[in-house]
């Protein structure tokens, strides 16, 4: 029998799908079949005792998979406590325990996370184009990785091989009124890359109309997803000299990417099973010629596991 918690929020609005108890799936707002890249790259990274921090949780659903992979540690977070109950509900449905902190706008984040440590995995998917200031968030979240740890990225990118950010001006792009940015695909790499987070696998699926929400016809728009191996600046093999003079002497990088405490983590044993992912973590992948050269998502998945609903008999 459900609680009385579990009862007084199945009526809510709800950003996941979830099941709280037997039958019974809250409404989220997403269409039922479109992909979660983030869910999809999330299964195959071996999680057993290790630490992870989650950006932007609303419900919780990726801190609650993170803790069904054995997590040791979770920590979940988002600007203000706006789904503390239905997070609380979530729990108790799934019988996962992960912590919560209020962190208020998405920048500064290893001050404002100090006391937590460092994490093995950051799961940074479906914020980049909420904010301001992509760079300045990435630089407070990058000294809170391990070395050798795993950061996710997902964003909305234009799918063209320029380097650039494209402004939702009027929104152009997507109605919803909280995004502001669109990456081309060589932009979000390179941003990436900046700092010394080499993308080892990706997954990318188009725009479409399966998504009314993001979706503009004859634009060639998509959503991103990849995950990157945390490399400390003697494994940087990109050759890119501007970068490496930029990270040492730039005040912006000084400032913003708390180097001594990035410099300082413990080295993370984090493992990233999946086949198509890149044996060489320090060249990585170039995502543009990646996603050009293999199959997309396609934007209508078939096994629910993939999809942003999350039901009691799922483990990942």
């Amino acid at each position: 029998m459900s609680s009385e918690l579990i009862e007084s929020v199945l009526g809510e609005w709800w950003y996941y799908s979830v099941e709280l108890k037997p039958g019974f799936v809250t409404k989220g707002t997403f269409p039922a079949r479109v992909p979660m890249l983030t869910r999809m790259l999330l299964r195959d990274v071996e999680l057993a005792g290790l630490r992870c921090l989650d950006i932007g949780s609303m419900e919780g659903l990726s801190p609650a998979l993170m803790c069904r992979k054995g997590a040791a540690k979770v920590v979940a977070t988002d600007a203000v406590p706006h789904c503390e109950r239905k997070m609380a509900a979530l729990k108790e449905a799934y019988q996962v325990e992960f912590d919560f902190r209020q962190v208020g706008l998405m920048y500064g984040l290893s001050q404002k996370l100090a006391a937590d440590e460092g994490f093995d995995l950051i799961n940074f998917s479906g914020v980049n184009y909420h904010v301001f200031s992509p760079m300045h968030c990435i630089a407070g979240l990058r000294p809170l990785l391990k070395k050798n740890g795993l950061m996710i990225i997902g964003t909305n990118v234009v799918n063209r091989s320029d380097h650039s950010l494209e402004f939702n001006a009027r929104g152009r792009l997507q109605a919803e009124a909280n995004t502001f940015w669109y990456h081309s695909v060589p932009m979000m790499e390179y941003l990436a890359r900046y700092f010394r987070l080499s993308p080892i696998d990706c997954l990318y699926f188009p725009h479409s109309a399966a998504n009314p929400a993001t979706y503009v016809p004859d634009r060639d728009l998509g959503y991103l997803v990849m995950i990157c191996r945390a490399l400390d600046e003697d494994q940087v093999v990109d050759g890119d000299q501007w970068a490496k003079r930029s990270r040492a002497i730039s005040w912006e990088f000084e400032g913003l990417c708390d180097r001594r405490m990035m410099d300082a983590q413990p080295v993370s044993a984090i493992q990233y099973g999946a086949p198509r992912g890149v044996v060489d973590a320090a060249r990585g992948i170039d995502l543009f010629a990646t996603i050009r050269n293999v199959q997309h998502v396609v934007p209508s998945a078939d096994d629910p596991r993939d999809t942003h609903c999350l039901l009691l008999s799922h483990q990942s």
